[in-house]
């Protein structure tokens, strides 16, 4: 054959978003998943300087049926930046600093290694102001480790209270504040429930109903009534606020509601997904007050199974606000509570039998219940941490998780039954790579986990219970589980071992259960013909998308303000020492938890052992042992550490290794 003869092989091309290691590597996730289901590694040369969630063309290289390590390719061209207009902490360059830069901007995401410098601004300017940035010059060849831009706006100046979490808010693209057609929307509606709107509902106001809730929250979806039945099966009714009926589709208040997909709750404010005259106002099922809801009224035998759900729109007046706490005192006999709210006291008995029976049913079909208790960061007026809470979940937390999850279960097989076109909340099996290694970590502390079946889970979770292997191995399950997504197909959830799972009981606060309420109100209304189910096929996909990533930013979000006030809080204690428990092991260093939930770092040249020892990963066994004395640190150990440093922009806490016999009387328990 002549070389003109030859075939000439065009190189596979895909479009998807970068994203960015801090390292200089990265990954790109194809926008259209029919094209590949795997990311493609891009080397740090081969990223043409494309910035974290740049819309990007690549070529593959080598693809995942050639190369043990996967696809890779390279960056030919970056098709849509992510980053137009960013927020960040102005730091002024003196004086005499050449090229014409005024200064320089601090940014939260740590993907993004580049420096950026400023080079003109709108506004007058003062060290570490807060500073909203329009990009005009992007990292390129000439300079591929900076790029340039223009303050437009001053969002607070150093010393404003809550500055720096407004900074992440705004860093992140989360808006503190609604457009004006929003607001008009919001103040439109009536507070009053008008005869016409009562038609078509099912009336519960003569049901005893009541929310249960945090005593500091405001946005109340959901309200429960429960009884026995007198052929002793159980009734739950579930009542979650008709948000739908205000926020009709394509409105002001629809659009700037999907924008958002969810309320952002952070240490010290909330940032909700509608404005507060409808979440924690008219939507809001606040007590005594009529309010419109959709209602899912169960009945459940004695083993847990759902026999039937009428689910309709429906109108109720609630008994009682009650908090955690309170419903809590009432399942421990308490007398005094039990007396302030005896119109309740017997439902809430029959409450508490139900969710055993919910428990049970649940676990036997192999659930995974990861029963983590949570941590609350307490500000002062000034916005510094003064103490981190723990809160643990009691019955009175868990029942009505109990409850909304049989809502759920139950609204989503309604729409399978009719094969109705509708969103699901779905969650695949674990990761694989990330389970076989728990597999050998578990063997080798003598727990068997054959396989990422419901059933051998469920084996492996009884037999570790209450051991001293407890804690960190339920950390490496949790790791080892896949993320839970939207999504228009019903692929089931692995976690809960549900069948048909979806999001109805949180309209108030995230879009997926909006969009679920609308679906049932639409069709109950209309017929359900090819014509109506094939548009809104068409229109969920994109919706699920869009939720799946705003819950993605507002858990980055959180994250990053849960690390950075813990960090802040652990200043006061440099130089003093604490237990805690290894939780992470890098080639790096040692993770380290302390009891009060604040998690630091031990770099390796900071563990101590015999004169002379150098401390080296074990990758295979995800241990750090000594060179010379062989000491050994692994997951689960108890170790005790100092406090160092902190870094509170970085959310970081340093610690360093302390030997038992250097213990001093003033070490801490937190």
């Amino acid at each position: 054959m002549k070389l003109s003869d030859s075939v000439v092989v065009t190189k596979e091309k895909i479009t998807g978003i970068f994203r960015a290691n801090a390292k200089g590597f990265g990954f790109v996730k194809p926008l259209d998943a029919t094209d590949r289901k795997q990311d493609v590694f891009i080397g740090m040369r081969n990223t043409k300087n494309a910035l974290d969630g740049d819309e990007v063309l690549v070529e593959i290289l080598h693809s995942a049926e050639t190369s043990k390590k996967g696809a890779d390719g390279k960056v030919l061209k970056i098709t849509k930046r992510a980053t137009v207009d960013t927020v960040g902490t102005f730091i002024p360059f003196s004086k005499d600093e050449k090229n014409g830069l005024i200064g320089q901007v601090l940014l939260y995401n740590e993907k993004i290694t580049s420096a950026l410098y400023i080079t003109k601004t709108q506004v007058e300017l003062l060290a570490n102001d807060v500073v909203r940035v329009h990009i005009d010059q992007y990292p390129n060849k000439k300079e591929p480790y900076s790029f340039q831009g223009m303050v437009t706006e001053v969002i607070g100046h150093q010393g404003d209270v809550g500055l720096d979490i407004l900074e992440v808010l705004c860093a992140m693209g989360i808006p503190e504040h609604f457009p004006d057609e929003v607001m008009a929307q919001a103040n439109s509606i009536s507070e009053e429930i008008s005869d016409e709107e009562r038609k078509g509902r099912v009336d519960y106001r003569d049901e005893v109903t009541y929310t249960i809730d945090g005593a500091d929250s405001k946005d109340l979806d959901d309200a429960i009534h429960v009884k026995k039945l007198p052929n002793g099966n159980f009734e739950l009714g579930v009542h979650i606020a008709d948000v739908a009926h205000y926020v009709t589709e394509g409105s002001p208040l629809d659009v700037d509601a999907l924008s958002r997909a969810t309320s952002v709750y952070v240490a010290d404010r909330v940032v909700p997904m509608l404005p507060e005259r409808l979440s924690n106002g008219i939507c809001s099922l606040n007590e005594g007050v009529e309010r419109l809801t959709q209602s899912c009224v169960m009945e459940i035998s004695a083993q847990g199974k759902i026999l039937s759900a009428k689910i309709n729109p429906s109108l109720i007046k609630t008994t009682y606000r009650m908090t955690y706490d309170a419903v809590n005192q009432m399942i421990a006999q308490d007398e005094k509570t039990l007396a302030e709210f005896n119109k309740i006291a017997s439902s809430i008995e029959v409450a508490t039998q139900l969710h055993d029976v919910l428990y049970q049913m649940r676990s036997d079909r192999g659930a995974i219940e990861f029963d983590e208790a949570e941590s609350k960061i307490i500000l002062d007026d000034k916005g510094v941490p003064v103490e981190i809470v723990k809160r643990e979940r009691g019955t009175a937390e868990r029942m009505i998780e109990s409850f909304m999850l049989a809502a759920n279960e139950s609204v989503a097989n309604y729409f399978m039954r009719h094969k109705f076109p509708a969103i699901y909340r779905v969650h695949d099996e674990p990761k694989k790579e990330a389970f076989a290694k728990l597999m050998v970590f578990a063997g080798d502390l003598g727990y068997s986990i054959s396989s990422p079946s419901h059933e051998s889970l469920e084996y492996f979770m009884e037999s570790i219970q209450e051991t001293p292997e407890e804690a960190v191995l339920s950390t490496m399950l949790l790791h080892t589980m896949s993320t839970a997504l939207y999504s228009e197909e019903n692929t089931h959830h692995f976690g809960l071992a549900a069948k048909d799972y979806t999001h109805f009981t949180s309209p108030i606060r995230r879009y997926p259960d909006l969009l679920v309420h609308r679906l049932l109100h639409f069709y109950r209304d209309h017929d359900v013909t090819d014509d109506v189910k094939k548009e809104w096929t068409e229109k969920i996909p994109p919706i699920a998308k869009q939720s799946s990533d705003m819950e993605h930013r507002e858990v980055v979000t959180e994250r990053i303000v849960d690390a950075m006030k813990k960090a802040e809080y652990m200043t006061q204690f440099i130089g003093e020492s604490f237990y805690g428990t290894i939780n992470g092991i890098q080639k790096f260093g040692i993770f380290v938890q302390l009891e009060n939930s604040v998690e630091g770092l031990i770099r390796l040249n900071l563990l101590k052992g015999e004169k002379g020892d150098r401390f080296e990963f074990d990758e295979e066994e995800q241990t750090v042992v000594g060179s010379k004395s062989k000491t050994t640190f692994k997951m689960g150990q108890p170790i005790k550490v100092k406090v160092i440093a902190t870094n509170k922009r970085k959310g970081a806490v340093d610690f360093e290794h302390v030997l038992p016999e250097y213990e001093k009387k003033d070490e801490h328990h937190q």
